[in-house]
């Protein structure tokens, strides 16, 4: 079977199978397995596949199939331009997720940073790598999480610091930016996510109380003591939690509150200046 074909019948298994991006994701699986581009592709659309990569292929298709993320069958996910091992113990980087760094990147330079939630530690990693901080620290209450954030701060050379506490609980410094995308859908939402997401990523990393609130209520009020005069607090958000959000942001004391729609033009990111 040629690659061109067996391209072809990994679309039509997983439109088949209900995936909503079968052309993508097939194409992503061929090219883990054969570590073509689609210009490598191009030419050798036509050449046959080895019955061992065939072979395996066609597993990673039926594993798709039935929603398990691309993300965790090839162990990968690009985020701000680096590529950062993802597993079933953290959140799979999403986009969205890159206008909190774009927001905070020009603001860094010289700074002392604090990701909490760091998760895969995506954006504690493209802070550090992307932009010139002074230190970078990390935290997040899941130990396998956090063995997942060390390895993408070794592999991608960024100099971090890693703690494990529940939200500032074993935090002890001040710093000048505190960012944070953690847990904001609401409980009963969550049961009825997509099953890549429900079935496969951690609940700790997507259940936010009742409300999908209450983990924003504990951040604000473990932050002052942690944030300088004048620091930055921003966080990620869900579309429609921009009011509630700006509205916390206010009774803890911050101003210059502003909060910023993603590429989508929904709510995504809320930050506030804590008053000196």
């Amino acid at each position: 079977m040629t690659w061109r074909e067996l391209l072809a019948e990994g679309k039509k298994t997983l439109t088949a199978c209900g995936i909503e991006d079968a052309e993508l994701d097939a194409w992503l699986l061929l090219e883990y397995i054969s570590h073509m581009d689609r210009a490598g592709f191009f030419m050798r659309q036509q050449e046959e596949a080895s019955q061992e990569d065939a072979r395996q292929y066609r597993g990673l298709i039926r594993q798709r199939g039935s929603h398990i993320p691309v993300q965790h069958l090839t162990g990968t996910q690009e985020f701000m331009g680096l590529e950062f091992i993802v597993s079933p113990d953290v959140l799979v980087p999403r986009q969205d997720t890159e206008l909190l760094v774009e927001k905070l990147l020009p603001l860094s330079d010289g700074k002392k940073v604090l990701d909490v939630c760091t998760g895969s530690g995506c954006i504690a990693v493209s802070l550090a790598k992307l932009g010139t901080p002074e230190l970078v620290d990390a935290t997040d209450l899941s130990e396998k999480a956090l063995a997942v954030a060390v390895k993408n701060a070794q592999r991608l050379e960024a100099d971090i610091t890693f703690y494990q506490g529940d939200l500032l609980e074993n935090i002890s410094g001040k710093y000048d930016i505190i960012v944070s995308n953690p847990p904001y859908i609401a409980s009963e939402v969550v049961c009825g996510l997509m099953p890549e997401v429900k079935d496969h990523e951690p609940r700790m990393a997507l259940d936010g109380g009742e409300d999908g609130l209450e983990l924003y209520r504990r951040l604000l009020e473990q932050v002052p003591p942690h944030l300088e005069a004048g620091g930055i607090l921003a966080v990620e958000i869900g579309y429609d939690q921009g009011k509630a959000v700006t509205s916390l942001f206010k009774e803890h004391g911050f101003e210059k509150i502003e909060c910023c729609q993603d590429l989508c033009g929904n709510d995504r990111v809320v930050t506030g200046i804590r008053k000196g």
